[in-house]
């Protein structure tokens, strides 16, 4: 029984965060990019603090590691991240973004190579991190005489987002705080929200509220802030209990599949050859980065399920 409720919440958590990437496109119809992302964690912030003050003992930071470890997570994880990813995805398809936000397990590797020395992944392990890298170009294909074109410059902000994400991954793990995850994610994102905020006041975005009153711009905004952000959150930490990091990062690659199924039928997109072999060539990178811990993982499991 538990091995299919793992199934079950493990689709479950890779259609609530595929599908996000296009309730973020529907939603960019309506709502300025960066302001859209700061209302999201205004709301799923406040939910998961709620969480966190009804479920831990710390609900709140305390000490200067444990605040450094929630600064990092607001910059890089929820404001830089988020930022990079809406503005990107105003010029971009759905499942474009998805793969490529894909690739940051595999950039979390490579930013543990050179933060991390003791975590420095073999040759092989380097082969799937620039195999990822070749996926992006795949993905982008530049044009040496126009690299700044819109379709080019909106995929390499989405790469900055997984760059963000992956970076900001690799530090609050090296910070080692004993902050539980719920605390952590509660306060990064409330963080985060303010942050983009004065990104949004900073650059002059129009704030239109009767635009927001649109149907399809509340229905985005409340599945991203409370579907994708404080369930998928939920589940996210009842799975990274039950299976590890390993497995989880898996959902990065089924989440880009539910993207393009959603992406087609509610907006019509169509996911070409070279993004779809893009996607081969990031996954590839994934298998080989984490080679050994999926098969330990997998070894693992194996033994878990022939002992019952």
């Amino acid at each position: 029984m538990s091995r299919y409720r793992n199934f079950v919440l493990f689709l479950t958590l890779a259609t609530l965060w595929g599908s996000a990437f296009v309730a973020i496109s529907a939603g960019l119809s309506y709502i300025p990019p960066v302001l859209f992302a700061a209302l999201r964690y205004d709301i799923a912030g406040l939910l998961m603090l709620g969480y966190a003050v009804g479920t831990v003992d710390d609900w709140r930071p305390r000490g200067r590691t444990e605040w450094t470890q929630v600064l990092v997570g607001a910059v890089l994880l929820i404001a830089a991240y988020h930022a990079f990813l809406f503005v990107g995805q105003q010029h971009t398809t759905a499942a474009a973004a998805a793969i490529l936000v894909s690739l940051s397990p595999v950039l979390s590797t490579g930013f543990a190579r050179l933060l991390v020395p003791s975590d420095a992944p073999s040759s092989v392990g380097v082969v799937g991190v620039l195999a990822g890298l070749v996926g992006v170009a795949v993905i982008v294909q530049p044009d040496p005489s126009n690299l700044l074109a819109t379709d080019a410059v909106a995929k390499g902000l989405v790469f900055c987002a997984a760059a963000a994400f992956a970076l900001g991954s690799v530090l609050t793990r090296r910070l080692d705080a004993s902050l539980p995850i719920e605390t952590m994610e509660a306060w990064s994102m409330l963080g985060g929200a303010l942050l983009l905020h004065l990104v949004s006041i900073a650059i002059g975005e129009p704030v239109a509220p009767a635009a927001w009153a649109h149907p399809v711009a509340i229905g985005a905004l409340a599945y991203l802030s409370i579907g994708a952000s404080a369930v998928a959150f939920l589940i996210y930490f009842d799975l990274l209990e039950r299976l590890g990091a390993v497995e989880i990062n898996m959902v990065s690659y089924v989440a880009p599949i539910v993207t393009a199924v959603v992406g087609w039928l509610y907006l019509e997109e169509v996911v070409d050859t070279t993004t779809l072999a893009g996607f081969v060539l990031i996954a590839a990178g994934f298998l080989l980065v984490k080679r050994r811990a999926i098969r330990q993982e997998f070894g693992t499991v194996r033994s878990r399920h022939s002992s019952e």
